[in-house]
């Protein structure tokens, strides 16, 4: 779990960072911090999504949208929002707060992508954690941008990374022949679709409710699994 551990560290050593800096910045100049995460963000869903070229795009769009209407039966966004308000109201004492926000955003933000995953098991299995060490320096940034603009409760995502990702390296044993192909295509186009969608609220665009998608992970790379058997 080597990887976690840097990951944990960068994200909060980001949001220390994003906390300073972010202090001294006019609104204006947050907002326009904010923006430039929401567009770099933009750029890698839309990259990671196009993996779809090299599997059956069909994968993808049911994946994504079965685990839309699973996310919402389950209503794994509102669990998400719940959990936030219930830490912000222990801590903000009834001022206004952002906590919540920053929370839920930044733990899908940190979450969903496919180097989460992949790197998570890759790290349980091998011991090798340089692609979680490359999504540790990706997330800092972003734990920056973020905690400038939405405060400290970014730093509570480094929990939702600790148990994410060490629950994905404890357990990579079930998927060490499962991940590979197509299926792992199609998980990093349901990620990248997921992660666009997130662009999307950073930009002020529209909330899509990502946390509900996030079945599609699972589902995708199923859908692969299940085709191959006929």
């Amino acid at each position: 779990m080597t990887g976690t551990f840097i990951n944990v560290a960068a994200v909060l050593a980001g949001t220390a960072v994003g906390l300073l800096v972010g202090g001294r910045l006019p609104e204006s100049a947050r907002q326009r911090v904010l923006a430039g995460l929401g567009l770099i963000t933009l750029v890698v869903g839309v990259d990671l999504a196009l993996a779809w070229r090299d599997t059956d795009p069909l994968y993808v769009l049911g994946g994504v949208l079965l685990g839309g209407l699973v996310g919402e039966a389950i209503g794994i966004e509102a669990w998400l929002g719940r959990l936030g308000d219930r830490i912000q109201a222990t801590v903000s004492r009834g001022e206004h707060s952002r906590v919540s926000e920053a929370f839920v955003t930044a733990s899908l933000l940190f979450c969903v992508g496919p180097l989460t995953i992949v790197g998570s098991i890759q790290d349980g299995l091998t011991g090798d954690y340089e692609a979680l060490a490359t999504k540790s320096m990706l997330d800092g940034f972003a734990s920056i941008a973020l905690a400038a603009t939405l405060g400290w409760g970014v730093a509570l995502a480094a929990g939702t990374v600790l148990i994410v990702q060490g629950a994905l390296s404890l357990g990579a044993d079930a998927f060490e022949n499962v991940l590979e192909g197509e299926a792992l295509d199609a998980l990093t186009s349901a990620g990248g679709v997921l992660i666009v969608g997130i662009s999307l609220k950073l930009l002020d665009l529209k909330d899509v409710k990502v946390g509900n998608f996030l079945p599609a992970l699972v589902i995708a790379p199923g859908l692969v699994g299940i085709a191959s058997l006929f």
